[in-house]
């Protein structure tokens, strides 16, 4: 009887321990699927700032080209300002359609206040305090963002002495 209760006792210890291992088991099953899903998601977001970094490249790119462009830009309208030509023209208008197709604005400055972050005061004058007096050379933003700044003459108030 005693060899009864030992093989009772020994296959109830033993099934406690499988059951114990089983539980171990399941649990390191647990903790290795949350790892995974943890691993595929930070997988998934460096994906996607990667695809966000690569958009954004693309879309400062020709940066350094249109900073060479717009010069000659500048150059034409201003020749417009001298001579009568339809050419001329025409090429204006389809250079600033081309400008805006790859995210080239001009910056605004007529009657605007002056705003340090997209213009630059080269020069003051006698007129409305921090109101943009002239256009001395245009500014544009790619995309959003300073390409280059408006050069501006800047209104001051000049002081009456009584």
């Amino acid at each position: 009887m005693k060899d009864d209760n030992n093989k009772q006792d020994s296959t109830k210890s033993s099934g406690r321990k499988k059951s114990d291992q089983i539980k171990s088991l399941e649990q390191r099953v647990t903790e290795l699927e949350e790892q995974l899903a943890r691993a595929v998601a930070d997988y998934r977001n460096l994906e996607k700032r990667f695809e966000d970094e690569k958009r954004e490249f693309v879309k400062f790119a020709n940066r350094d080209l249109l900073l060479r462009l717009i010069p000659a830009f500048d150059t034409l309208v201003l020749a417009e300002k001298y001579v009568t030509d339809e050419g001329i023209k025409i090429t204006i208008k389809h250079l600033q359609e081309s400008l805006r197709d790859v995210g080239v604005e001009k910056i605004q400055t007529e009657d605007q206040i002056f705003n340090p972050e997209t213009m630059e005061a080269l020069s003051t004058s006698e007129g409305e305090e921090n109101k943009v007096l002239e256009e001395l050379r245009p500014g544009y933003t790619l995309n959003g963002k300073l390409l280059r700044p408006a050069q501006v003459k800047v209104g001051k108030e000049v002081a009456t002495s009584d």
